[in-house]
């Protein structure tokens, strides 16, 4: 176990900055996912922390060694790649030791230290299977068992789930989390998806062209995202223009306002809600109160999302249980309704 400090990183392909100067400390033991869009930087940087992309700028510390111009085989990282990158030619055993015998280990350890990995990725029953007899759940953990074996202090993940399907990367990030809390090992996950990222990570760190948007807790993120496009990301889809009209009001693009925390905020913001904080037809003294008409009604099984208009023009999606969790029947089209919600039910973020 280790922990990871980057200093102020580069990484520039002539003069574009593909990471520009990022600064983050990954404790020990910690599963830390880096979130975002393709481009964002967020493999890069998890290649130079690797080793296998030279840093332009600053440096990387593991466990307070200087790695920053070590090649990879002196890192004692394991590397979990996307497309799994196993020997087609080998079978799922010979796949899992062949880094123990790029370092020498003795035959007996090896065998020792494969039976234990193979296990820990509940694979040992198909040790003499090659990888085209293995489904691509399978294969992801004969992966992650090959980058576990060599015991490294460090395990670094790049989208390794991107080419599951749903229910296999649903089973396979619990998995992942399962085994790094059981080895306690340091992870960095890298990925796309925000689900990914809030159901098994200690800290999501949120990038962005290169540079980090916002970092914290997941349910930081998920219920206070710092910019537009964290929220954007983060699946905020009510992010309602306008700007600060008071000490606690907010008036909508539109006219209406609303009261809010403004907390010593002022000018144009977005106010970012979700759908599941809104609720259709509640308690008529409700601080915020906007009438409305209903546009659209997706059934998604136990909810159904409304997209409701009020007068003034301001569209906003809410979300209730559908009568197959318990909830009332469903809205009609161009049924009028009441949109309601709590000032601190949402937040402000800057346009």
């Amino acid at each position: 176990m280790s922990e990871v400090v980057l200093q102020s990183i580069v990484k520039r392909y002539e003069a574009v900055p593909a990471v520009d100067n990022i600064s983050l400390s990954i404790g020990e033991g910690e599963l830390v996912a880096l979130l975002g869009p393709s481009g964002c930087g967020k493999t890069t940087t998890l290649r130079m922390i690797g080793g296998f992309i030279p840093v332009t700028e600053g440096r990387i510390l593991v466990g307070g060694r200087d790695v920053t111009h070590l090649p990879p085989n002196k890192r004692n990282m394991g590397f979990g790649f996307q497309n799994y990158a196993l020997f087609p030619h080998m079978s799922v055993g010979e796949n899992v030791a062949f880094g123990l015998q790029m370092r020498k280990v003795s035959r007996a350890d090896i065998a020792r230290r494969v039976k234990i990995a193979l296990d820990r990725v509940k694979l040992a029953h198909l040790s003499d299977r090659l990888p085209k007899q293995l489904s691509g759940g399978q294969q992801q953990r004969v992966a992650l068992a090959r980058a576990l074996v060599i015991e490294p202090d460090v395990l670094l993940l790049d989208e390794p789930l991107s080419n599951l399907d749903a229910q296999l990367r649903n089973e396979m990030k619990l998995e992942i989390r399962r085994i790094q809390q059981q080895l306690g090992i340091t992870t960095i996950f890298v990925t796309h998806d925000q689900d990914e990222a809030l159901s098994i990570a200690d800290t999501v760190v949120l990038m962005r062209a290169g540079r980090i948007e916002q970092q914290g807790a997941p349910d930081d993120l998920f219920e206070r995202p710092a910019s537009h496009f964290a929220a954007e990301f983060m699946g905020v889809t009510n992010l309602l223009p306008g700007e600060v009209a008071g000490s606690d009001r907010f008036r909508l693009k539109g006219g209406d306002t609303i009261l809010v925390p403004v907390a010593g905020r002022a000018g144009p913001h977005a106010f970012a809600i979700r759908p599941e904080r809104l609720e259709i037809d509640g308690e008529a003294s409700a601080a915020n109160t906007l009438s409305a008409e209903v546009e659209i009604a997706t059934y998604r099984g136990l909810v159904i999302d409304y997209r409701v208009k009020t007068p003034s023009g301001l569209c906003l999606t809410a979300r209730r249980p559908s009568p197959a969790a318990g909830g009332p029947a469903p809205l009609p089209v161009g049924r009028p309704v009441r949109v309601s919600f709590a000032p601190e039910a949402g937040t402000l973020v800057p346009m």
